[in-house]
């Protein structure tokens, strides 16, 4: 997963000393530009435009009909406060949207519910997981979603609602929200399954060649899974809160739904947590391939020593100087001394290999 750039840093530390709510963009800027879109439906009716300014909302803001307005790219903190002022939000929650490395969480006002959480992909290359952070406001009849840069998983919700397939647009604003909620979680099946498929690669390649580019493959798994973790592990909590809070904003009939939301997000969880022991397997799998090669390579070596002793001492014996060693004037010393040191050669060998030493 991504991590957090330098950048982001200095936006923090502009931050330090400012009175709460002061609406500052932290994180990384994805988009040059703010699009902002409404969906608006009733159980026969439909429409979608693109806004152009804040001001556009007011229609929306009383109607009966059920309103998801869309806001893409978190950087224009004009935008983001026409919007709060728009809908009378509070400015704590306005700093909350802007700043991206809040961790998932839902938070209940007078007359809206607040909720943030993480949105996950996988990068064009298929090696990275990207998050991306979404926050969710629901009103009366109306649901904002605040996102970093265009581009979702959401369209085929927004398929479903402009063909009007299912029950979705005969629902009130808090189905939607349930709606939201759901296919991010949904989506993270599909980042596990990627999980999943990675490690089973990892475990592959450990096996047959435990190096530095498998140790580097295991610590960037280990990060992944951390990050993964924190951000589904605290929507779990958000979620828990949201079914079991009585409030007037859900009915009834959509908290079965969310709690049908709370059990997969316990299913990811658990799946990242069997995922975690299975790397911490592969690490132990790569230190016992770490330590056989090393192994393989003392024994190569302690059978070459082994080998070259007797040698060694044959050919310590013949190189000191004294005048009385017959065989330095045999006229076939040099080859005599050669075969035996052939023989012993392939003696060792041969009893080596007899016993599977080689």
């Amino acid at each position: 997963m991504q991590t957090p750039t330098n950048k982001m840093s200095n936006n923090i530390s502009k931050k330090a000393g400012m009175p709460p709510g002061t609406l500052i963009h932290i994180g990384t800027k994805k988009s040059d530009t703010s699009k902002i879109t409404i969906i608006d439906y009733t159980a026969t009716d439909y429409n979608s435009i693109i806004c152009k300014s804040t001001n556009d909302f007011i229609p929306y803001k009383e109607s009966k009909s059920v309103s998801w307005i869309n806001i893409d790219g978190l950087h224009n903190t004009k935008v983001i406060e026409g919007i709060g002022n728009q809908f009378q939000l509070h400015p704590l929650l306005l700093e909350d949207i802007l700043n991206t490395r809040s961790r998932p969480k839902m938070e209940e006002y007078d007359n809206y519910i607040f909720i943030t959480l993480k949105m996950l992909g996988i990068s064009k290359n298929g090696n990275d997981i990207i998050s991306e952070q979404i926050s969710i406001v629901l009103g009366d009849n109306w649901v904002l979603s605040f996102q970093e840069q265009q581009g979702d998983i959401f369209d085929s919700l927004r398929l479903r609602l402009k063909e009007n397939k299912g029950t979705s647009r005969k629902q009130g604003a808090d189905y939607l929200l349930y709606r939201l909620i759901d296919t991010v979680v949904d989506n993270y099946f599909f980042i596990t399954e990627h999980i999943s498929e990675a490690i089973e690669d990892l475990e592959e390649l450990v096996l047959k060649s435990p190096d530095r580019e498998s140790l580097l493959k295991i610590q960037k798994l280990k990060r992944e899974i951390i990050n993964l973790r924190k951000a589904i592990l605290p929507l779990r909590e958000a979620v828990s809160v949201l079914q079991k809070d009585n409030t007037k904003l859900i009915k009834n009939s959509t908290v079965r739904y969310l709690r049908d939301v709370y059990e997969h997000i316990i299913q990811a969880n658990e799946s990242l947590e069997s995922q975690r022991d299975m790397l911490a397997s592969i690490m132990d799998l790569y230190q016992s391939g770490v330590s056989n090669k090393m192994n393989q390579i003392m024994k190569v070596l302690t059978i070459i020593a082994t080998i070259f002793i007797p040698l060694t001492f044959i050919a310590g014996i013949y190189g000191m100087n004294f005048d009385n060693m017959p065989e330095l004037h045999w006229e076939y010393g040099y080859f005599i001394v050669w075969g035996i040191m052939l023989a012993i050669l392939i003696i060792m060998l041969f009893y080596f290999r007899r016993k599977k030493w080689l």
